[in-house]
């Protein structure tokens, strides 16, 4: 079996390290794939981290994923609070899905407290920061062994 965990991430979160530092803090995406790549490493994946502002993309990406990959965590930015579409694409893949998000969705505004994905997927992270992404990888390592 396959030691890849795709790393998806949604739409904006290109802008991170620019957009709201005071919620999504100061470092870039490039910042979080690297840290990613290292945790993966420790944890045996291999790490394959894409971003789009796609919707259509990111439904490929997941299909991708369910023929190549150990599992996937995605950060679908705000597609979690609107696509019944990814919620699907989630739903037609075998392997499991971890949603993560960097700040506390709970604690923002109220169209962020649902999420369309969370019932398709194996578990939520949210509220960590960046982190957040370690812990995923993490969650799906223990998901898989």
């Amino acid at each position: 079996m396959s030691k890849t965990v795709f790393v998806l991430n949604g739409p904006n979160l290109n802008m991170l390290g620019k957009r709201e530092p005071g919620i999504y803090g100061g470092q870039t995406l490039k910042d979080v794939e690297e840290a990613c790549i290292a945790a993966g490493r420790e944890l045996g994946l291999t790490i394959d981290f894409r971003q789009s502002n796609h919707e259509g993309t990111l439904i490929d990406w997941i299909h991708e994923a369910g023929e190549k990959a150990l599992g996937v965590a995605i950060n679908a930015g705000a597609y979690t609070h609107t696509s019944i579409a990814l919620h699907d694409a989630i739903k037609a893949i075998s392997v499991p899905v971890v949603e993560l998000h960097i700040s506390n969705v709970h604690a923002r505004e109220e169209f962020r407290h649902h999420s369309m994905i969370a019932p398709a997927v194996k578990g939520v992270i949210c509220g960590f920061g960046t982190q957040s992404y370690i812990l995923a990888l993490h969650a799906l390592k223990s998901a898989t062994a």
